[in-house]
């Protein structure tokens, strides 16, 4: 008698649950590399937020006391406003040109590589050497608009609150556009051609196609764009420790840059914990804003906005 086959022949489909443990074990080094390097710290900082540290001696704790320390800090609510007006005004900055620049090397031009290639070199400098070289080119006595002899580029720039704020607004965007022009360019790239033949036939122009077609095909890209774009700016701190060291006075004094000077020049890791603790939970806070406000879930096509 020929016992029953147990295995699965060649050629015979898996089962789920034999697929679904597959994906679940070659998920295992992901997770144990977040686990390792985000979620361990976050919670090392947490409960660095509830004690003293000098950052060389004994952790001492300190229960609630960094935490007043911070939140009654006369200059907390200053250097939380100029954080959200950075994250508004560059998003405001980066978005539009994003989709332009992403929409154009989208198209089919003979130099279209050419452009793309000369649009991506901001994003492969260091913020540091960036904020540097404006520093040089912006500054009102040896700058590049004493050498041009053009007065609206000799003043001082980064020694007027608004101005040093337009500044680092214009730097970021200038660095960050061609990320996310990269982004927006895959995307529209996915967009059936058909839809644009379509429309041509129907006597749309190529104004009437970007925002009927295009535009509403973007929609969940843009909330994936929007969210790093949110979430990178409460991260920013080389270029304006640098380019204006928080200056003059806290006009670009941001939550990072705060969170420095606590820790590693004040020596206080506690207080510097708090507001790395308060960083993370705006981030969250806003990138569950965008997500609600995108509306979808993540497994929605990207076509889906069309």
């Amino acid at each position: 008698m020929i016992p029953a086959p147990t295995g699965i022949r060649p050629g015979q489909p898996t089962p789920r649950s034999a697929r679904n443990t597959r994906v679940a074990f070659l998920a295992v080094p992901a997770l144990v590399f977040f686990v390792a390097f985000a979620v361990i710290p976050l919670l090392g900082v947490l409960l660095l937020s509830f004690s003293q540290w000098d950052g060389i001696g004994a952790i001492q704790p300190a229960g609630l006391a960094s935490w007043q320390s911070v939140l009654t800090d006369p200059a907390l609510p200053h250097t939380i406003w100029v954080t959200f007006l950075l994250m508004v005004l560059s998003w405001a900055v980066q978005t539009p040109a994003s989709v332009v620049i992403g929409a154009f090397l989208a198209g089919r031009q003979r130099y279209r590589e050419w452009l793309a290639v000369l649009y991506f070199i901001p994003l492969l400098l260091s913020s540091a050497a960036i904020a540097i070289t404006y520093k040089a080119l912006l500054d009102p006595n040896f700058g590049l608009g004493v050498g041009l002899g053009v007065p609206l580029l000799s003043q001082d720039w980064l020694g007027q609150g608004g101005l040093a704020l337009g500044v680092v607004i214009f730097i970021v965007s200038w660095q960050f556009v061609p990320f996310h022009s990269l982004i927006y360019q895959g995307a529209i790239q996915q967009i059936p051609r058909s839809m644009y033949e379509a429309a041509q036939l129907d006597g749309a122009g190529r104004c009437r196609q970007f925002f009927s077609i295009t535009l509403p095909a973007l929609r969940y890209t843009m909330v994936t764009s929007s969210t790093l774009m949110v979430i990178g700016s409460l991260t920013f701190f080389d270029l304006i420790f640098v380019l204006t060291g928080g200056g003059p006075g806290d006009a670009t004094r941001v939550l990072a840059l705060d969170m420095y000077r606590r820790g590693f020049q004040a020596n206080l890791m506690g207080p510097a914990s708090v507001i790395a603790v308060i960083l993370v939970l705006v981030g969250l806070g806003m990138a569950l804003l965008l997500r609600r406000l995108g509306g979808g879930t993540p497994s929605h096509s990207q076509l889906d906005g069309a």
